[in-house]
């Protein structure tokens, strides 16, 4: 059995194979998503979803679904899988679910009496085409594939519905037809590797249900358009391959196209290897530009996710090359038009925020952990040092240096950290003023310029940003230092002193203004109250507002959002700053949380890590299926230990 494999017990288990995901991406921001069972849960869900720049800002589902039918001996068996109500399902294609494995491409096994029958799923590379491999491992004579395309032609963040605008009609292309529901978009080509005979049979298929929809508030109904379908015949051992892309393609090529895919792929045969694979998931090449999006299925290129999580996602992975396709081909350049004013030429979301352009100096810092320090200092020194510039003359909209050497922004009415869920046009948790991880960021930003400075000779700015970071480090300890630990954040006289994860990063930063007494104090409380087998808790359970559960509507969840739920985003920095506080001895107990995360190869989306986790136990995953911060930090984590042992070995004995 493979790393990640499933058997018939847990496939036609529908209370099992629905909480799991399945998600494909192509590196260009198209995707496919459903469920381990087939059938769709969100809205999000869709068999090719894509971008259409021609259309709107939104991804667009074309294909929803694709029902394959087993017809022997004018016998009809329904593979797919649909919920109309809470409890409904048709048809029942489920029961015929033997097992499902992952651990190169999407792999479903079915079993229809004498019939054994694969579905192999993947995404052509750099282009909205989805393909499917039918292979009919065992079969008698005669045995014919139907299939049922299910058309959306709409956005991810809405539904379609019965209506008399859609053109119902298909015209025929080689070897399928192609369809286009609405005028503005484009077609939707359906084709096959070999002859297949379409019949024209239009019908809608009504209150279609989304049961994730549903759980969180939303519409979850729907109506989508089959309009026609397929017919082919196979035989015991052949395969035959489905296309769905908005370009013709040759259907004589479709079997190389396949092979040329999957040699792109890796096994996925370690948790190592899983982190890789979703790594990679999220880069976005457009033309010449690439960005890293924030994750899947909702999430575009943004600035706080992508500085936040490129490096573990490129060089923590083996992937060079796209580091320098995101940062030094796109990022570096958008960061230099925000500097100077240019912001339509900037393509990342929130490259205002007060945070981001520490975090960008964070990047490139963790960076120089791969790459030689002069090398840096040649290549991105002058940048971090215009930026400290722009901050400390005022010209940031968002974030202020005050006399007292530390940043300040105000989150009353726009949120200013990670921590940005809203309610009414205003932050839930709005943490405003002195801000405390914005101000480790600052100081460790400020000391990391200083030492780029000296590698390349400018010890005039080194020794200034040295004497303005020593400023910032003494006004640091003053404001944040409560005796026990730091508190999160202060504006005027008001000190919160809510116990948060923010704190850990002014000790897992390179730079630290703590001593080594206070960085303790720091790491054993969030040990004590935050810490979980999913990572750090968003807010202390000691605290009166804990709302551990993420459950309930759009404004019951946001409320929980940040003030009881785990995000492993934070857990590459508690790694970093356990290790500093316990060095070697404490290894051992982030081996351990390491396994926690494995489990979680299994669980939600395969393969990749959920966007947050409840508080309290089980530790249930919720949000976004696959999120950028959360791989990059257990990436972290996995890398700084592997580092450890590494070093470890290479010590005399």
């Amino acid at each position: 059995m493979s790393y990640l494999s499933f058997d018939k017990s847990a496939l036609v288990n529908l209370e099992r194979s629905l909480r799991s995901e399945i998600l494909h991406t192509n590196r260009s921001g198209a995707y496919t998503a459903t469920t381990l069972a087939d059938c769709n849960t969100r809205k999000y869900h869709g068999l090719l979803v894509t971008p259409l720049p021609e259309v709107g800002e939104d991804n667009y589902v074309l294909l929803s679904s694709l029902d394959e039918t087993v017809i022997q001996h004018g016998a009809e068996f329904h593979l797919g899988v649909h919920q109309y109500e809470e409890r409904l399902f048709s048809p029942n294609g489920h029961k015929y679910l033997r097992s499902y494995d992952c651990q190169l491409l999407s792999k479903t096994t079915y079993r229809v009496g004498g019939v054994i029958l694969t579905k192999e799923r993947l995404l052509v590379s750099f282009e909205p085409r989805v393909l499917i491999r039918y292979t009919m491992v065992e079969a008698g004579a005669g045995t014919v594939m139907r299939f049922h395309p299910f058309l959306a032609f709409r956005s991810t963040n809405s539904l379609t519905h019965e209506n008399g605008t859609a053109d119902t009609h298909t015209e025929p292309v080689r070897n399928g037809v192609k369809s286009r529901l609405y005028e503005g978009f484009p077609a939707l080509y359906m084709q096959f590797s070999k002859k297949a005979e379409y019949t024209q049979d239009a019908h809608w298929y009504k209150d279609i249900y989304y049961m994730k929809e549903a759980e969180r508030g939303y519409e979850s109904r729907e109506d989508l358009l089959v309009p026609g379908y397929f017919d082919v015949a196979m035989k015991q051992g052949e395969s035959v391959v489905f296309s769905a892309g908005i370009s013709e393609i040759n259907p004589a090529t479709l079997k190389t196209t396949w092979r040329k895919e999957e040699s792109r792929h890796w096994e996925r045969d370690t948790m190592y290897a899983c982190l890789r694979n979703a790594a990679s998931q999220f880069y976005k090449r457009v033309g010449d530009k690439c960005w890293l999006l924030a994750g899947y299925p909702w999430y575009k290129a943004e600035a706080r996710a992508e500085f936040f999580s490129l490096a573990d996602c490129t060089m923590g992975i083996g992937r060079p090359e796209y580091w320098d396709a995101i940062m030094n081909k796109t990022a570096v350049g958008e960061v230099r038009a925000f500097l100077e004013g240019r912001y339509e030429d900037i393509g990342l979301e929130g490259m205002d925020e007060p945070d981001v352009l520490l975090w960008f100096a964070r990047v490139i810092q963790e960076y120089s952990h791969y790459a030689d320090i002069k090398q840096v200092a040649a290549q991105y020194g002058e940048l971090l040092y215009d930026i400290i510039v722009f901050i400390r003359e005022q010209r940031h909209p968002r974030l202020f240096v005050h006399q007292n050497g530390l940043v300040w922004t105000d989150g009353e009415k726009r949120p200013a950290t990670w921590m940005n869920a809203m309610e009414d046009g205003r932050p839930i948790t709005p943490r405003t003023g002195y801000i405390v991880e914005v101000n480790a960021l600052w100081y460790n930003a400020i000391c990391f310029t200083a030492q780029l400075m000296r590698e390349t000779g400018k010890e005039q700015r080194a020794d200034m940003l040295d004497y303005q970071a020593e400023l910032a480090r003494e006004q640091f300890v003053n404001m944040f230092w409560n005796g026990y630990y730091l508190d999160d954040y202060v504006i005027g006289s008001y000190h919160d002193k809510e116990v948060r994860p923010n704190q850990i990063w002014a000790v897992s930063l390179p730079y630290s203004p703590l001593d080594r007494k206070q960085q303790k104090a720091v790491v054993d409380i969030c040990t004590k109250e935050l810490y979980t087998p999913k990572g750090l808790r968003t807010l202390s359970p000691k605290s009166g507002f804990y709302r551990p559960v993420y459950i309930g509507g759009h404004k019951e969840r946001n409320r929980n959002l940040h003030n009881g739920p785990v995000f492993p985003l934070t857990i590459a920095a508690y790694g970093k700053a356990y290790m500093r506080v316990y060095q070697r001895s404490g290894a051992s107990f982030l081996r351990r949380l390491l396994v926690g995360y494995e489990a979680e190869m299994r669980e939600l989306t395969i393969g990749t890590l959920s966007e947050l986790y409840d508080g309290n136990p089980p530790f249930k995953g919720h949000g976004g299926m696959s999120y950028a911060p959360s791989v990059s930090g257990v990436t972290g984590i996995y890398n700084s230990l592997q580092e450890l042992e590494q070093n470890a070995d290479n010590q005399p004995s």
